[in-house]
């Protein structure tokens, strides 16, 4: 029995190890390459960004590396230990958005997951949440992400109760 429990709690800390991997940021300001005085610009006010603990919105067309710049605030920032967690809205269909940003209560829908499930910004807290796509996410949903911008709080789907949350989001649109 103490064999199998510690093979389960080996098992446990490597699942631990894989999941903040594959929440981190992996790109700092050096990564991001360009000599003209445009990002040169760009760079010195995403460095001051940093700093703060402020929402940011960063403009640009597609693939001009605005996840780079975000990986970039995140791992210069106070909160670069702790997640970064991705959320491209618009590859995320309408119906599932809410669920996908705010979880859901076991229960509140038909084949909602035994136990419910944590949504992304609960997957964020005390990090930093990166909203690619912003532009392209439902009207409705805007209002109740304003919401959790006023008021750092989140509900999830099917819950009475709101959950106070310390997240930082940068969110990006073309």
């Amino acid at each position: 029995l103490y064999n199998k429990i510690t093979k389960i709690e080996q098992q446990l800390e490597n699942y631990r190890d894989e999941i903040t991997q594959m929440n981190k940021a992996k790109y700092r300001f050096s990564n991001i390459v360009g000599k003209s005085s445009a990002i040169k610009q760009a760079i010195s006010m995403a460095k001051k960004s940093a700093y703060t603990d402020s929402s940011v919105l960063i403009l640009g067309e597609s693939g001009t590396g605005k996840e780079l710049f975000a990986q970039s605030i995140h791992n210069s920032s106070a909160r670069r230990g702790n997640p970064f967690i991705k959320v491209n809205c618009a590859a995320i269909p309408d119906d599932l958005l809410e669920s996908e940003l705010f979880g859901y209560e076991e229960g509140s829908f038909t084949g909602a997951k035994k136990g419910g499930k944590i949504g992304k910004f609960e997957a964020a807290d005390q990090g930093t949440i990166f909203l690619d796509e912003i532009g392209d996410m439902p009207l409705n949903m805007q209002a109740k992400l304003l919401r959790t911008i006023q008021e750092r709080e989140i509900e999830r789907i099917g819950s009475t109760k709101t959950k106070k949350i310390d997240v930082r989001i940068i969110a990006a649109t073309n």
